[in-house]
C-alpha cells in the first residue's frame, strides 16, 4: 500500500513538471530567507527588472536596497522578465 501511495505521489510531481507547472513562491532577492508569492508581489509591484531577469521582494525596504546595488543581488533566484504584449 505504501509503495502505491509513493508511486502516485511521484507520478503527480512528474506530471506537474511535464505540464510546465510554475513555482508560486520565490525567495526575496535581498532577504533570501523570506519567501515571496510571485502573483501577489507582481500585483503589488514588489519586483524589479534587471538585465532580462525579474527579482521579487518581501517588503518595501528591499526594493531600494536592490535598486542601489543590483549587481550585489544579481545571483538571487529570479525569473525571465516577462515579454510585454503589444496592443494592436
Amino acid at each position: 500500500m505504501k509503495r502505491y501511495a509513493l508511486l502516485l505521489g511521484a507520478l503527480a510531481v512528474t506530471s506537474m513538471a511535464l505540464a510546465g507547472e510554475t513555482k508560486k513562491t520565490i525567495p526575496c532577492a535581498v532577504m533570501p530567507d523570506h519567501k515571496v508569492n510571485i502573483e501577489k508581489a507582481t500585483k503589488d509591484k514588489m519586483f524589479a527588472d534587471h538585465k532580462g531577469r525579474r527579482y521579487f521582494f518581501c517588503c518595501g525596504g528591499c526594493v531600494p536596497a536592490f535598486k542601489k546595488s543590483p549587481e550585489k543581488y544579481a545571483k538571487a533566484d529570479s525569473i525571465p522578465t516577462p515579454k510585454v504584449k503589444s496592443k494592436g
